[in-house]
């Protein structure tokens, strides 16, 4: 999906800074990382973007968010899904960025996602794969080649990563659309606008090892994002098909 040519009649071209962005993430259990995260969000924004972390966390992760200036709204543990969401849904400016917050993403990037919304696209997506994703455990580099392999099969368009963690959106892209999924948010995420022909574009981008441990089961978490991929593309094409 490099520079895909859909487009949604909201795309237009604007002039957005760091004051209107928004950095959001779910968190838990993160003290190793937040605060790099977060100082590298500072360094890059030069203080100007907000950050929103929704944590179900029992360690210091809140307390460091807090120390660093970002907005911490507590919950108590519910999944991936259910604390992006919520941190999207907090989100007041114009441009949410969501990351993760285990400091495998590239913060210094963040200027271009910020360019490309400016150019008019309204979903940018940090694309781990071209890149190789060493880091990435083996087994997941594979399946998630597999999921975009998937998505582009039930799209009609070409991904390349669809579960990144990565990503810029204009704000009222994901306030127009009714977000369904938990484990699989990330791919409904990307998924949804591009069914629905917003403009949408991946960048190639570096991906670290992880600081901490994870918490996700390949497994059941891969088995949980293919049935979301599925169940997305489906009813995304029944919502065309009815009009």
């Amino acid at each position: 999906m490099s520079q895909s040519d859909a487009r949604h009649e909201t795309s237009t071209s604007t002039n957005f800074t760091f004051e209107d962005v928004n950095v959001v993430m779910g968190t838990y259990n993160e003290e190793a990382a937040i605060g790099t995260v977060l100082e590298d969000v500072e360094a890059v924004t030069d203080g100007k973007a907000e950050v929103i972390c929704v944590d179900g966390s029992s360690d210091r992760t809140a307390a460091i968010a807090r120390e660093r200036g970002a907005t911490v709204i507590e919950q108590a543990p519910q999944g991936y899904g259910v604390a992006v969401e919520a941190a999207i849904s907090a989100a007041d400016r114009s441009v949410v960025v969501t990351t993760d917050c285990d400091d495998t993403y590239p913060m210094e990037r963040l200027p271009d996602f910020l360019d490309a919304i400016n150019e008019g696209y309204d979903v940018v997506s940090g694309d781990r794969l071209t890149l190789g994703a060493t880091t990435m455990p083996p087994f997941n580099r594979v399946g998630n080649h597999a999921f975009a392999a998937i998505a582009t099969v039930l799209s009609g368009s070409h991904v390349t990563d669809t579960t990144t963690g990565m990503r810029a959106y204009r704000r009222q892209v994901v306030e127009a659309i009714d977000w369904t999924e938990n484990t699989g948010l990330s791919a409904e995420l990307l998924l949804r606008p591009l069914i629905r022909g917003y403009r949408v574009t991946e960048i190639p981008i570096e991906y670290r090892e992880r600081a901490g441990e994870t918490t996700l089961d390949p497994l059941r978490g891969g088995a949980a994002i293919a049935g979301s991929i599925l169940r997305v593309c489906a009813e995304e094409r029944l919502r065309r098909l009815l009009g």
